[in-house]
């Protein structure tokens, strides 16, 4: 084993869903997953399953799990972390481990579209939002200095990205609808801003709570979850923001070679169920079902989708390729700065 996958062997948490019964492991299930919803896994969604698999079959399960940014996630499982199931931020991550030959199946075959989760990219602010944000634009401003992800590594960074894009494209920015120049240079302003550019989401938001800066780009989800934990944060919903779809599949491959192929699969089936979707609720992620509400949480009147602005295939090539948007945005923030 590498010094790497001994490293990350070592880091996985492992979840024993059997304490309290005297008998061995029987299965052992391992989950690599994005950082964002690690609470939500660990405190409820895996021992749920756990105790739902025990009364059906007699088995106890354990999980090893692994969390980082969702391309970091995906190439690690590429890169030979036998996964068994993947939970990833966005499309594009889980495609990239179906690319490299191990995920066989249609994983958007399910009633969800191989959807667990969604939440909303969001602005977190200071109490009492003493700048007065109230949209994407406002991020563009000198006396506002902005903490995000880097949408290389983040795929918390690539939704920020195609909220941001998405609204100004959408005409909800003070701009015409279509506008594909005003779009990219509201890009650019707003990356002018960012003062920190962490490599995940969750690093990105401990950032903010330590001080730093004046607003986060972030996911909803995050923001809840943090003020849950007594940290002292609001957060604000652009009129225009895009909807966070999070992919899971079985990864075939592995969950084959440790004969895991039912329970994987059952896994999966259970964090698509309204049982998990309360769960995951309590965590202040959304269902995976497009324009259901949790209790109290905010819609947007413009509430798009990534299939509104043409779909993962053409969104990566316009923002996310070499040499797209997002590298000629950050090459004229380097030029300004004179780096």
């Amino acid at each position: 084993m590498t010094g790497l996958w001994l490293a990350l062997a070592l880091a996985a948490c492992r979840t024993d869903s059997g304490a309290d019964d005297p008998r061995p492991i029987e299965r052992r299930l391992t989950l690599a997953a994005y950082t964002t919803p690690r609470e939500a896994y660990r405190q409820a969604v895996l021992p749920a399953f756990a105790a739902q698999w025990k009364r059906q079959t007699g088995e106890t399960v354990a999980f090893e799990e692994s969390y980082q940014p969702s391309g970091a996630a995906a190439r690690a499982v590429t890169e030979g972390l036998e996964a068994d199931v993947v939970a990833l931020a966005l499309a594009t991550d889980l495609e990239a481990v179906q690319r490299a030959g191990l995920i066989t199946h249609d994983w958007e075959s399910g009633p969800t579209n191989g959807i667990v989760t969604t939440t909303l990219a969001v602005i977190a602010v200071r109490p009492g939002n003493p700048k007065q944000i109230g949209n994407w634009s406002d991020l563009a401003r000198e006396s506002v200095d902005v903490v995000a992800p880097n949408a290389r590594t983040s795929g918390g960074a690539r939704w920020g990205v195609l909220a941001v894009y998405g609204s100004a494209i959408r005409g909800h920015t003070g701009f015409a609808a279509g506008d594909s120049a005003r779009a990219e240079a509201l890009l650019a302003d707003v990356f002018g801003r960012v003062v920190v550019m962490d490599k995940g989401a969750r690093e990105s938001l401990v950032t903010f709570e330590t001080g730093v800066g004046d607003a986060a780009i972030t996911y909803e989800n995050e923001v809840l979850v943090a003020r849950a934990e007594g940290v002292a944060m609001d957060y604000v919903v652009p009129s225009s923001t895009i909807l966070i779809e999070n992919p899971m599949a079985v990864v075939d491959t592995y969950a084959r070679k440790h004969g895991n192929e039912e329970l994987a699969a059952a896994f999966v089936a259970f964090c698509q169920s309204p049982e998990a979707a309360a769960l995951y609720a309590r965590f202040g992620l959304r269902p995976a079902a497009p324009g259901d509400a949790v209790g109290g949480l905010p819609r947007p009147p413009d509430l798009f989708t990534v299939r509104d602005l043409g779909g993962w295939p053409v969104v990566t090539q316009t923002l996310f390729e070499k040499g797209a948007l997002v590298d000629r945005a950050l090459a004229r923030v380097q030029r300004e700065r004179g780096n």
